[in-house]
């Protein structure tokens, strides 16, 4: 265990409960996870108490001097920021400044100037190429649906045109649709699951058809499992459709780990991180999802998407 990379989770609500800590448990074996913190006791707890079947020596920490010490353990070398929206930023900053590499949940930031505030703040620090890793997670980047999907486009010849209808449901029965942070500010649900089809619609856009076949993507669930549905139609009229689950989180987490190890090897000398989950292809989804709401509500307007 001593051989292996150790990291930190930060937050301890839903998603790590359900998703983080049984993809996290998934690729045990590559690295040690040392600590669960969050800003209550009985919220860490709760989180260790169920990681702890995979990861037994997992420790808990919680308010400002469990955060503290968790910046200031040089064991560590890899952080996974699950927190709300509106402190996300800001803590994965002070990681980061400690030189500790940082996969963060989307969205990468809540608006435009905090994303411009956050680049000037991570160059400041990044004093060595490479180092300190800004990653965004939860992005379907990562989605084998939407990597196949990008492949089949090029095949399909000249683009004639491109749909996008995306439907996300939010009533009392979802377990996110209490959470503060998310009604805290405005647009807080367009904002947590925009990005989601913003990663999809810059990899393919949704559903595209061209002069030689067409390409769709759509969510569906096969066996009592969650994702997409691939589609290639051809220009004679045949179908061909493939269903990939959802596991996204696996793999960008898989990657971080390889990532986070390569780099501390290499100490950031020609050594470049995963792009699909840096911190500014976080930032462009984000960009995008502003410019579009921004236009829509001068009804259609040409709107100019800011740049990273």
């Amino acid at each position: 265990m001593a051989t292996l990379p150790q990291i930190a989770v930060l937050g301890a609500g839903i998603f790590v409960k359900t998703q983080y800590i049984p993809r996290l448990a998934e690729i045990s074996h590559l690295f040690c996870l040392k600590y669960i913190w969050s800003r209550s006791e009985e919220s860490s707890r709760g989180a260790v108490e169920i990681a702890k079947q995979h990861f037994p020596g997992v420790e808990c920490k919680w308010g400002d001097q469990g955060l503290n010490d968790i910046v200031q353990d040089s064991s560590l070398i890899g952080t996974a920021v699950v927190l709300a929206g509106q402190v996300q930023v800001d803590i994965s900053l002070k990681l980061l400044k400690a030189g500790k590499h940082v996969i963060q949940e989307k969205p990468a930031a809540t608006s435009i100037p905090e994303i411009e505030t956050a680049l000037a703040s991570y160059k400041s620090v990044c004093t060595n190429p490479g180092l300190p890793i800004w990653a965004v997670a939860e992005n379907y980047r990562f989605e084998p649906a939407f990597v196949e999907s990008k492949k089949l486009v090029a095949g399909v010849g000249d683009m004639m045109n491109v749909q996008v209808i995306i439907e996300g449901s939010m009533n009392s029965s979802n377990p996110y649709f209490s959470s503060s942070w998310r009604r805290n500010f405005e647009g807080g649900f367009i904002l947590d699951m925009g990005v989601h089809f913003i990663a999809g619609l810059r990899m393919i856009i949704w559903r595209v058809v061209g002069s030689k076949g067409t390409v769709q993507v759509e969510r569906g669930k096969v066996d009592g499992k969650h994702g997409y549905l691939v589609s290639l139609y051809s220009a004679d009229g045949q179908c061909k459709s493939t269903f990939h689950p959802f596991c996204g989180v696996h793999e960008e987490l898989k990657f971080f780990i390889h990532d986070i190890v390569q780099a501390n090897l290499k100490q950031g000398n020609g050594y470049e991180a995963e792009p699909r989950s840096s911190f500014v292809e976080g930032a462009r989804d984000v960009a995008v999802l502003e410019a579009m709401l921004e236009s829509g509500s001068k009804g259609g307007t040409l709107v100019n998407v800011k740049k990273f």
